[in-house]
């Protein structure tokens, strides 16, 4: 739960180096379609090209809405719009995909068929056949029309697949985490050597490296875009704060890797805050973060506004440090859950929060237990009697 949980937070959570990594997910260091056409007012005319609105119109796409949404695609000099629909077609997209992805995508009939062509060449690398890549340009079009870097990106796909990554764990990093690919090669492999020397010296074992960076990849591929010196810092951070080395793989586990992308600062406050809404030692402090690792990961209005939620609907601080995993429901999903209890008559803040937390998943299988049991009659009125004669 955690891990779905922090995605969302990246946009709204610590401040410092998350921010600078939030800065890098929304503003590339690339300029997205470079490679595609030169953009200058000299070039572009005070009127739409009448020939590419034509030609759109023929691929049934909706010039209303690439009006609105990035009309200056409309005004160039040169564009390729019968070029890329063929692209397009060619790799099986039907009328209504071809339109769809120009619609909502119009960026990409300014994109040079060969580089279109090229970008394809890399796609289909990692990708089953011509339908599973189609499905990928209809769903993630932006991505595949980034044209810039190719030669980077064709570095950085083959020695992602020499890693032992899956070319469909490949394919969803070309479409969620376009960013790596425009990484130097160079860099991306300072940091997987830096991510298993990390790991080696915390006391993971050599058999067992591999597959924690396998999978620690798998679930955050944006880890490659830290530096060296931001993950050395954070793991001196967290040892003077005294966790041990087998903590802090227990953390990197559970965090997937997000414990990378803060800095001592928004984690000491984190610290300092939950320190003292507890009341609790070093030593008590330390267990809560093992028991809930995103502690470390929220930042403080997001922990506050958390616990005042919580205690609005009658819950005490006790129970929040017996059961701190709570602290990964939104205020909104705890009201949702306690009313669904409550309707039970299950009184949530005269017991435990086992019930209250965890996945919906969880939680719902928890419900059904609870409802289950409270149909139940108590006794079994078919069932044979023990009668002792």
């Amino acid at each position: 739960m955690v891990a779905g949980m922090l995605w969302k937070l990246l946009i709204r959570s610590q401040p410092c180096r998350l921010c600078s990594f939030r800065k890098m997910l929304s503003a590339p260091k690339y300029r997205p379609f470079l490679a595609c056409f030169t953009y200058t007012n000299d070039h572009q005319s005070n009127k739409e090209n009448k020939r590419t609105v034509e030609k759109l119109y023929k691929f049934s796409v909706d010039i209303g809405k690439i009006r609105r949404l990035k009309g200056w695609v409309l005004f160039e000099d040169e564009t390729y719009v019968e070029e890329i629909a063929n692209v397009l077609q060619q790799l099986g997209a039907n009328e209504a995909a071809v339109a769809s992805i120009l619609e909502r995508c119009p960026e990409a009939i300014v994109c040079s068929p060969t580089a279109v062509n090229t970008q394809r060449e890399l796609w289909q690398l990692v990708c089953k056949n011509e339908q599973e890549l189609v499905k990928l340009i209809e769903q993630f079009p932006e991505s595949f029309f980034t044209v810039t870097d190719q030669e980077t990106q064709k570095l950085n796909i083959q020695f992602f697949q020499e890693l032992g990554l899956k070319n469909v764990v490949i394919s969803r990093f070309l479409t969620t985490a376009s960013n790596i690919f425009h990484n130097p090669i160079e860099k991306n492999k300072q940091m997987i050597s830096i991510l298993q020397e990390s790991y080696l010296n915390l006391g993971g074992s050599e058999a067992n490296v591999k597959v924690w960076l396998l999978k620690l990849l798998s679930q955050n591929p944006f880890i490659l875009l830290n530096s060296s010196a931001a993950i050395k810092e954070t793991l001196e951070f967290l040892q003077e704060q005294g966790f041990t080395n087998f903590d802090i793989l227990q953390l990197l586990s559970k965090l997937k890797g997000f414990l990378f992308h803060l800095c001592p600062r928004s984690i000491q406050n984190s610290i300092s805050f939950s320190k003292n809404v507890f009341k609790c030692t070093d030593h008590d402090l330390k267990q809560l973060v093992l028991k809930c690792p995103a502690i470390l990961y929220y930042s403080v209005p997001v922990l506050e506004e958390r616990i005042q939620g919580l205690l609005k609907e009658g819950i005490s601080i006790a129970q929040i440090k017996e059961t701190p995993m709570v602290l990964e429901l939104t205020p909104q999903i705890v009201q949702y859950r306690i009313k669904k209890l409550n309707s039970l008559g299950y009184r949530i803040k005269d017991g435990h929060l086992v019930n209250l937390s965890g996945t919906k998943k969880e939680f719902e299988a928890n419900f059904g237990k609870i409802q289950a049991k409270k149909g139940r009659p108590l006794f079994n009125p078919v069932a044979p009697l023990n009668i002792e004669e």
